[in-house]
């Protein structure tokens, strides 16, 4: 319960997020278009929370790690979730995207 609790809230164990990004995980940034257009994470994919359970399809390879990201990490792990429940085997909550970027 306390690890749970511990990996809901960010403090479980580190991720080196540069290392997924090398070994070829997407960066998922789930904001509006509008969001996103004002600045992201280049080589992002853009799908935002509310329509992403309806665009799985563009993310073909249920095993390809994935990072999701937003404005603060609250939508981002929404996402992670989305993407739990639907079979997605590694996906990481990166969080606010601004900080994500220097995680890189």
């Amino acid at each position: 319960m306390l690890d749970t609790l511990k990996n809901l809230f960010g403090f479980g164990p580190k991720v080196d997020y540069a290392a997924l990004v090398k070994q070829g995980a997407i960066i998922l940034d789930v904001r509006s278009k509008g969001e996103y257009a004002g600045g992201h994470i280049k080589g992002s994919i853009n799908i935002s929370v509310d329509t992403l359970a309806n665009n799985l399809s563009k993310l073909k390879d249920k095993n390809q790690p994935i990072i999701t990201c937003c404005a603060s990490g609250m939508r981002s792990a929404s996402a992670k979730s989305i993407l739990a429940s639907n079979g997605y085997t590694q996906v990481y909550n990166g969080g606010g995207w601004g900080s994500l970027q220097y995680k890189l």
